[in-house]
């Protein structure tokens, strides 16, 4: 009888360094690939890299790639689509022209006026 005993000893030596199933539920799950973990997402907004979307509990976390984003970095939100929803509309603030910024376009003298700078700027 004893190779019964050693039967019993390699079942018991398996059960010991075979992990639990119910333990690592989660890694089981990740490998399914109905319950794969979602992966992270760069965000564009047109040629410019805005940054990642990277999922964790409760959302997406945002990385910036770019200085013009760096208020967003660090950011939680609940999908990917409002992450880029709100890179969008930073991307839009910070090209859009600024009020008080000086014209571009500068009104010309015409030459036909008559001035003279001498005197303006001399008071004669």
């Amino acid at each position: 009888m004893p190779h019964l005993q050693q039967d019993d000893a390699r079942r018991a030596l398996n059960r010991l360094h075979t992990p639990d199933a119910r333990a690592d539920h989660l890694q089981a799950r990740a490998r399914n690939r109905l319950h794969a973990a979602p992966p992270p997402r760069v965000i564009e907004i047109g040629e410019v890299t805005a940054g990642i979307a990277v999922p964790e509990r409760g959302g997406v976390r945002f990385f910036s790639s770019e200085r013009d984003f760096d208020p967003l970095d660090g950011l939680v939100f609940r999908s990917v689509e409002q992450a880029a929803k709100a890179a969008r509309d930073r991307f839009a603030a910070r090209r859009a022209p600024r009020r008080h910024a000086v014209p571009t376009r500068l009104d010309l003298v015409r030459p036909e006026a008559d001035l003279d700078l001498h005197r303006t700027a001399y008071g004669r």
